[in-house]
């Protein structure tokens, strides 16, 4: 795969910006659709968006921190900056596909690179029947909400929902509730990456809930199905020492 033509995106934070400007200066933009790589400046928010804003690229996209976390990112620099491209480590995820059914009857289709979630939208808990591959696994999940994460987003929100951390490798997803009431010591279940995951709210009308595919919102669902989509293919470029798969590992360690 050539890496040799590059093209710079950034975040609107004065710091990226000022990044942007200074790679500019130095290396030539030649703009994503006739890029080689994408360089996306920010954090790992910034990341999620540049990859689903140029899915239909299929372009690899190297990042660089501009931002707080930067779990996606690679460490932020200008010199040699061709030469850590051509020798970076390629990642290919593939992200979930969300089909959500409102209240109105509409369907809502969405991808995500991190976690398809559900959330209760008002004060009252959420009740939620979780089936796995057409069998009913938990009638009434009485909570604040409930997720469905990737090995890569394992570390984001799924993490700080007391989820587990998965390798890229592992070839499941984690099955985390968020907040659980009923049953209180549920504490979620690893899936095989396979398979088909169907939530549906009790009593919507008196309990709505919204479902969430990264950043992408439907309010007012009724039913949520994720499956991973084996079809879409998403390239991240990491530096050798710092590849996506030694951070997921390193992130189980610390203290």
């Amino acid at each position: 795969m050539a890496r040799e033509t590059l093209a710079f995106v950034a975040t609107d934070t004065p710091e990226a910006q000022a990044a942007l400007a200074l790679l500019r200066q130095r290396f030539a933009d030649v703009g994503p659709e006739q890029a080689d790589v994408i360089v996306a400046l920010g954090g790992d928010g910034f990341m999620l968006s540049t990859l689903h804003g140029h899915l239909a690229l299929n372009k690899p996209i190297y990042g660089m921190n501009q931002g707080t976390v930067g779990f996606l990112m690679n460490d932020f620099a200008l010199d040699d900056l061709p030469e850590r491209i051509r020798a970076a480590q390629l990642a290919t995820l593939h992200p979930l596909r969300m089909t959500a059914s409102d209240r109105a009857g509409q369907q809502h289709e969405a991808l995500a690179i991190n976690e398809v979630s559900v959330f209760r939208e008002t004060r009252q808990a959420a009740k939620i029947r979780i089936s796995i591959d057409g069998r009913v696994r938990l009638e009434k999940l009485v909570c604040d909400g409930v997720l469905v994460a990737t090995p890569a987003g394992s570390t984001a929100y799924n993490l700080s929902a007391h989820g587990p951390i998965l390798p890229l490798e592992a070839g499941i997803l984690a099955l985390t509730p968020i907040s659980a009431f009923r049953p209180r010591r549920w504490r979620g279940a690893l899936l095989p990456r396979a398979a088909r995951v169907c939530f549906e709210v009790h009593n919507p009308v008196k309990r709505p809930v919204s479902a969430v595919a990264d950043n992408e919102e439907f309010r007012d669902v009724v039913q949520v199905d994720v499956v991973e989509d084996k079809n879409t293919d998403l390239h991240l470029l990491f530096d050798p020492e710092h590849n996506l798969e030694e951070r997921i590992l390193q992130e189980q360690f610390v203290p």
